[in-house]
């Protein structure tokens, strides 16, 4: 069934994005940005994140997951390491993160390499999380299949009962990444579609920004 959607567009009028009115470091101007959106009641989980992957099958894949930290040294989130995205970064370690703000009509691509945190970061996150959470990480072996719904809720239900009034250790397999980035574009929506992208690439131990067309 065929749909035309050619008519369906919006002129992005919001924001422009100047040389002059970022920052020369890209985690700094990323921190601006995602207070704004943070802050900004249209924008819903400002956090969350598309990862991109390579497959081992030679697809890729992207999905969301949320950012729960970022330093001078680049962006983490946390997973099981089984899963699909970690067997993906095990094979191919480049991967793209991606943000997008539609209320700010702006949109962060960020090309970095993935690499797993310490042990001790990884414990204390998840120790960090509510008991529901690192419950339900022991319960699922992510991206495996399974027969029905209801063998994980019964799983849950009897590690609930297990670990009642006990702390929750951290799967083995379970664990944070640390994507460091290489480049880090800026975009920002713009009439006519003569939108604003800022690039800052990494050469050497310095960052370059400079200004790609739309």
């Amino acid at each position: 069934m065929a749909e035309n959607l050619h008519d369906q567009r919006k002129s992005y009028e919001k924001d422009a994005l100047v040389r002059d009115s970022v920052s020369d470091n890209p985690m700094q101007q990323f921190r601006t940005w995602f207070h704004e959106a943070n802050d900004n009641e249209t924008v819903d989980e400002a956090n969350a994140m598309t990862l991109s992957t390579l497959n081992p099958d030679g697809f890729v894949r992207g999905r969301v997951v949320l950012l729960k930290k970022y330093d001078e040294n680049g962006f983490y989130f946390y997973t099981n390491y089984g899963s699909e995205k970690g067997k993906s970064i095990a094979h191919h370690s480049k991967v793209c993160l991606s943000f997008f703000w539609a209320g700010l009509e702006r949109q962060i691509i960020i090309k970095g390499t993935a690499e797993k945190t310490s042990e001790e970061d990884s414990t204390n996150y998840f120790h960090s999380r509510p008991r529901g959470s690192q419950l339900g990480a022991l319960v699922s072996h992510q991206s495996e299949t399974i027969a029905d719904r209801k063998t994980m809720e019964e799983r849950l239900a009897s590690l609930e009962k297990e670990f009642k009034g006990k702390e929750i250790p951290k799967p083995e397999d379970w664990g944070g990444y640390l994507v460091k980035p290489v480049e880090i574009e800026f975009w920002q929506g713009r009439p006519n579609r003569l939108h604003d992208r800022l690039v800052y690439t990494l050469k050497a131990y310095d960052w370059q920004l400079s200004r790609l067309q739309p």
